[in-house]
Formats: C-alpha cells, sequence, structure tokens
C-alpha cells in the first residue's frame, strides 16, 4: 500500500509539526516539510494527496516582510477549490481564512495565551473528522490575530467565548482552527521565553512544565485519532463532509 503523501508547509521555524507529525506517518501519511521561504512551494500539488499548513510568529497578511505569504495562499486556495484534503493550523488556518475569502485581524479581545477549551458546534456533530471529538476539546492557544469573518459557506465547527471562529471547514474537505495541536511543552516554553509579554497574559501555573505536560497528554487522546482521521480521508478511506443543500428561495 503507497503512503499518502502530504505536504506539509511550516512558516516559522518556532513552530515545527511536533507530535502531530508522528500522529500522522503513525497512520501512513509520508510527509514532504517546506520550511518557508527556502525550498520554497511546489508549482502545483500533483503526487499529493493532502496538504498540512502549520503556524507562525507573522500576520496572515504580512506580505511585505514575507512575501512568499502570496504563494502559500495561492496554494491553498488551490486546494481548497480543488477538494484536496487540507488542514491548516492556527497560523496556517488564517492563511486558509483569507485564502478562500474570510477576514483576519488582530484580536479585539486581546491575545488567547495558554491551555484552553474549545466546544464543539452544531455542524460538527456530522463532520467526518470533528464528530467523534468530545464536546469540549482540550486544545493550546497562543495568538495575536484572530479569524474576525470566516469564508462565504464555511462551516463553523468549534468556538470559544472570547473569540468564536476557532475551527471551520470550507467546501467538503478544508479544514482550519485558530489553536494549536501540535505543540509539545518544549515548543510551548520557547514561545513563551521569546514573547513573555504574551506568556504573562496567562495564569502563573499556566505555562510550567508540569501543567503543560499534563495538557499535552489530553491533546494527545483528543487530537491523535483526529490526526488518524485526516489520513484516512486524505487516503480515500474517509468520505469527505456531503455537499451542503442549496435551496432556492419561497416564491
Amino acid at each position: 500500500m503507497t503512503a499518502s503523501k502530504l505536504l506539509v508547509i511550516q512558516p516559522d521555524e518556532s513552530d515545527p509539526i511536533g507530535p502531530l507529525g508522528d500522529w500522522l506517518t503513525e497512520a501512513g501519511a509520508e510527509l514532504d516539510i517546506r520550511l518557508m521561504p527556502d525550498p520554497g512551494l511546489p508549482a502545483d500539488l500533483d503526487g499529493y494527496a493532502g496538504v498540512v499548513c502549520l503556524g507562525g510568529g507573522m500576520g496572515a497578511n504580512d506580505d511585505a516582510a514575507h512575501p512568499w505569504l502570496a504563494d502559500v495562499r495561492k496554494l491553498l486556495a488551490k486546494a481548497a477549490s480543488t477538494r484536496v484534503p487540507t488542514l491548516a493550523i492556527c497560523l496556517g488556518g488564517q492563511i486558509l481564512a483569507v485564502a478562500t475569502g474570510g477576514l483576519v485581524t488582530q484580536g479585539d479581545q486581546g491575545p488567547e495565551v495558554g491551555p484552553a477549551l474549545v466546544s464543539k458546534k452544531d455542524a460538527a456533530w456530522t463532520d467526518p473528522l470533528f464528530a467523534d471529538l468530545p464536546l469540549m476539546q482540550d486544545v493550546l492557544q497562543f495568538h495575536n490575530d484572530t479569524i474576525t469573518r470566516l469564508p462565504a459557506g464555511a462551516e463553523l465547527l468549534a468556538s470559544s467565548p472570547r473569540y468564536p471562529n476557532q475551527a471551520f471547514r470550507f467546501d467538503r474537505c478544508a479544514y482550519g482552527v485558530q489553536f494549536h495541536i501540535e505543540t509539545s511543552p518544549e515548543i510551548v516554553l520557547d514561545w513563551a521565553r521569546q514573547s513573555p509579554e504574551m506568556a504573562e497574559l496567562t495564569r502563573p501555573d499556566a505555562l510550567t512544565p508540569e501543567n503543560l505536560a499534563r495538557v499535552h497528554a489530553d491533546i494527545t487522546e483528543t487530537w491523535r485519532p483526529f490526526a488518524q482521521r485526516f489520513v484516512r480521508l486524505v487516503s480515500g478511506d474517509l468520505a469527505p463532509a456531503a455537499d451542503r443543500q442549496r435551496t432556492l428561495p419561497m416564491a
């Protein structure tokens, strides 16, 4: 059986694929990881069964400092429009949202930082990837910007009180999440050291090694099976979401 080949876009050296990469390869995926800006992106998605886009410290529209972001948006738009299964995380989710017509701005309620919970929305209960998740899911937050408006027609899959657009699906199989599931305690501790002003915004014990180890055990329990389902979606073993029913207005 041939492994499902995934293009993994890594916008920032500080946010590697981490445990998520292990979960994907355990499920049978082959990963082609591209740390931006070099060696760059492939010209097209021929030969790839799916796409993963990770997070980073830049903004989704920060083309002046990172001109290659335009190529990432273009590739994610192409993946979404051609129904190549896509999983985009934090900055990746924001880029996917912008690429498909949504809006990303600086969060008006301040940064979200540290261990958190998000909750499933109605559409998640029938979604191929989200249906089997618990009602409340452990995640890791570390962002200033937020998805202010979802792309037209996107399904909201998870939410939180401060910022409602925590996870969405565009069309049948392009997924964006605002939070992190790919981190390890070491990665988060590095972020806290690099951005102490953000780390100070969470409760004092939230980012200790002991608490992060406990939180990441919970994240693994929830999101490892999710990653396995994504590989099944990529390989064709799991059917994508059904087309949304379009009805004509009443006469």
